[in-house]
């Protein structure tokens, strides 16, 4: 027996339930507001730190359709069906920037019943050359890679920093208070 694919171009998620228990269910991504009650979907965001303390941060496409041309902190998207948490994370991470984790620790997660999502939340970190990172064509036109201190100060400033603040407020707290 083969296992049928989806057609080239399809992209599908597993579903869970509201106690994080993967359903048999699948959904197309084109149809992610109809996702129904009860019922929700994997995203991965990973905030990468170079071995030196540095943050990476990337500046979104202008042509995006929610925050153009933002800073943000991370790579990330949804898992693909058959993916758990970690594989994803480590795939979005690879696609957005080139740049493999060395060492991907779990922060957080949050529920967004708002998105019918649940964000896992990773710290990447990375020894490679700086200048390696490849930005992803339609999803990143610069970068930066700052200190601890001014990606704090910068969060204050930055429509989506302030959003990821939340998912990585414990591990960003513990920077804070040394």
């Amino acid at each position: 027996m083969t296992e049928s694919l989806p057609p080239a171009g399809l992209e599908l998620w597993d579903l869970y339930d509201e106690h994080g228990n993967k359903t048999v269910e699948t959904w197309e991504r084109s149809r992610a507001k109809e996702i129904p009650e009860g019922r929700y979907h994997i995203v991965c965001d990973v905030l990468i730190r170079h071995l030196d303390g540095d943050f990476l941060l990337t500046l979104r496409d202008p042509h995006k359709e929610m925050y153009p041309n933002c800073w943000e902190a991370s790579a990330g998207g949804s898992a693909l069906a058959g993916e758990t948490p970690e594989e994803a994370a480590r795939r979005e991470m690879l696609e957005e920037t080139g740049l493999a984790a060395e060492n991907l620790e779990l922060i957080g997660m949050t529920w967004r019943p708002e998105s019918k999502s649940v964000v896992y939340a990773y710290m990447g970190m990375v020894s490679c050359d700086k200048a390696s990172v490849r930005l992803q064509k339609g999803e990143t036109v610069d970068l930066r890679w700052m200190g601890p201190m001014t990606f704090l100060r910068l969060i204050c400033e930055e429509p989506v920093l302030q959003i990821q603040y939340a998912r990585y407020k414990p591990y960003l707290d513990r920077i804070a208070a040394h």
